[in-house]
């Protein structure tokens, strides 16, 4: 069978990165496998799921180039009648109840089935016993066990499961009498009656579990006594997520899916609804959680976490999908920079790691620098111009000069958003970095090696890197000053930062006269005394 997977989003606004990068893990895995990616937007939030979201959804998707199949998408709300005549099959089956235990009207609930054979995974465990309190009557129905556990303090604690949590299950007091065993009631207490045990103590019963593999994880196992009912159709009529989640991978015929490990305790659920609709489970692979440096799940308070704030600050598309590739994966080498075709040819689940993935902002951002640093020239220059002209400073500059500064910045530029520090190349009087000028521009022993220079530089007819250099240089040596140590004095006094690029190539850009004019300004008014 092909291999189908799907990315399936509830769009509401922003398209967080743990998302997307979900998304990429199933492009990735279709395209290294042969097979289909599909779309399917989740939007029965109709408040939350507007057109607009949907629309950054699309836009994003379509910027990371992550091309899906099967065009349109499948919308969610487009599936209600058969997510609501897969509950009404689940009714007819017994394998759903409806139920208005809160007082709002019936909703329908999924029952755990009791009878598990057809449930693939469900194994017994061996004997079990839970002490519940005393004080609080258990309670045996169709809908379930439901009793108080004792809290450390002896006090009742709310408990309760499923009824197929309990196989065999026997009720005694606190002299070890049985008060209730199940099996001489199974038919009574499937047909609707509810029996009431005050003085209860203990429950005895066989416990089962239901166990999957997850393509990442392993094995995964869960006790069925520890599961409830769930709720699949609300009371006002409309589906619940369970419900309209499995049976959209039916209609898809999805095979994998692959999604955050904050699903894992969904998908023991999910693969009994499947099994009691009929259909075989797909497989399962849940991916590592993205958290900041404490380890804690990362969030906007802890930097960008929305795709549109990297596109806004100027990374580039594939640097974006290449770094969040390796959050949680690994080729099993040292490859740090892949092309999509070296993704997708590496890609397989079996090597995503069990563990939290950690995001690391500085790593993207210096993997982004690569990517630029690898644009044609003359795509870095368009692309550097339409960022020039998006500040006030360049709405209108010598396209001359900025083809200059260009051609220097490229390599040394991370993010587009980097290019609002070329500013001073374009200025008569740069800004100044106060915190700068009085580190810079406070000793009087550079103070008089750059007024000497100021000297130097009018007198020069040539004004370019390998003239003013060894200029430089015999200024710093005549000051006493160290080798290099009049560089960022000088940098600062003509471009007003104590950063950029090499401040010859910086000053053969800036020109002589724009550079004489800096400097004397700066001696004159920037000087701490």
């Amino acid at each position: 069978m092909s291999v189908r997977v799907r990315f399936a989003p509830s769009p509401t606004g922003q398209v967080h990165i743990g998302n997307i990068r979900a998304a990429i893990f199933n492009w990735l895995f279709a395209h290294h496998e042969g097979g289909s990616f599909l779309l399917r937007i989740e939007d029965t939030d109709l408040e939350r799921s507007t057109p607009e979201a949907i629309a950054t959804l699309l836009e994003v998707m379509e910027w990371l180039k992550l091309d899906f199949d099967e065009k349109p998408p499948l919308y969610q709300t487009s599936q209600v009648q058969k997510h609501l005549a897969a509950a009404q099959q689940l009714l007819a089956q017994g394998d759903a109840y409806k139920d208005n235990k809160g007082g709002n009207g019936e909703a329908i609930l999924f029952r755990i089935p009791f009878d598990t054979a057809r449930v693939p995974g469900v194994a017994e465990a061996g004997p079990a016993e839970t002490l519940v309190h005393p004080e609080v009557p258990v309670v045996v129905s169709h809908k379930g066990v439901d009793y108080a556990g004792v809290s450390s303090k002896g006090k009742p604690a709310p408990g309760g499961a499923t009824l197929a949590g309990f196989l065999n299950l026997v009720v005694k007091d606190t002299q070890d009498n049985t008060l209730f065993t199940l099996n001489d009631h199974l038919d009574e207490v499937k047909a609707g009656k509810e029996f009431t045990l005050p003085n209860a103590a203990k429950l005895c019963f066989t416990r089962r579990t239901i166990t999957y593999h997850d393509i990442v994880k392993g094995d995964m196992t869960k006790p069925l006594d520890s599961l409830k009912d769930v709720v699949i159709v609300r009371s006002d009529g409309s589906p619940v997520f369970h419900l309209a989640n499995v049976v959209d991978d039916i209609t898809q015929k999805v095979t994998h899916i692959i999604r955050g490990d904050d699903h894992v305790e969904n998908t023991f659920k999910h693969i009994m609804l499947f099994a009691c609709l009929g259909a075989q489970p797909p497989q399962y692979g849940h991916l590592p959680m993205i958290v900041n440096a404490a380890g804690k799940p990362y969030s906007k308070r802890d930097g960008d976490a929305f795709v549109g704030d990297f596109r806004t600050k100027g990374y580039l598309a594939d640097a974006l999908v290449n770094y969040l590739s390796l959050l949680g994966w690994a080729p099993g080498d040292n490859r740090e920079k892949m092309t999509r075709d070296e993704l997708v040819e590496a890609f397989t689940l079996e090597r995503v790691q069990h563990g939290a993935a950690q995001m690391d902002i500085q790593k993207l951002t210096n993997l982004n620098g690569l990517y630029i640093a690898e644009m044609p020239e003359d795509d870095f220059r368009k692309t550097a111009l339409e960022w020039i002209a998006t500040f006030d400073w360049g709405k209108t500059i010598d396209e001359a000069l900025a083809a200059k500064v260009c051609t220097l910045m490229h390599s040394r530029t991370k993010v587009f958003a980097d290019i609002a520090q070329w500013e001073y190349f374009f200025n008569d009087i740069p800004a100044y970095d106060e915190k700068a000028c009085t580190k810079q521009l406070k000793d009087p022993t550079a103070i008089t090696a750059l007024k000497s220079l100021l000297e130097q530089f009018k007198a020069l007819d040539s004004f370019d890197a390998a003239t003013l250099e060894p200029i430089v240089a015999a200024a710093t040596e005549a000051a006493g000053l160290g080798h290099g140590k009049l560089n960022q004095p000088l940098r600062v006094a003509v471009t007003g930062s104590a950063i950029g690029a090499g401040i010859f190539e910086t000053l053969e850009i800036l020109g002589k006269e724009k550079s004489v004019k800096r400097l004397e300004y700066a001696l004159a008014n920037k000087v701490v005394q």
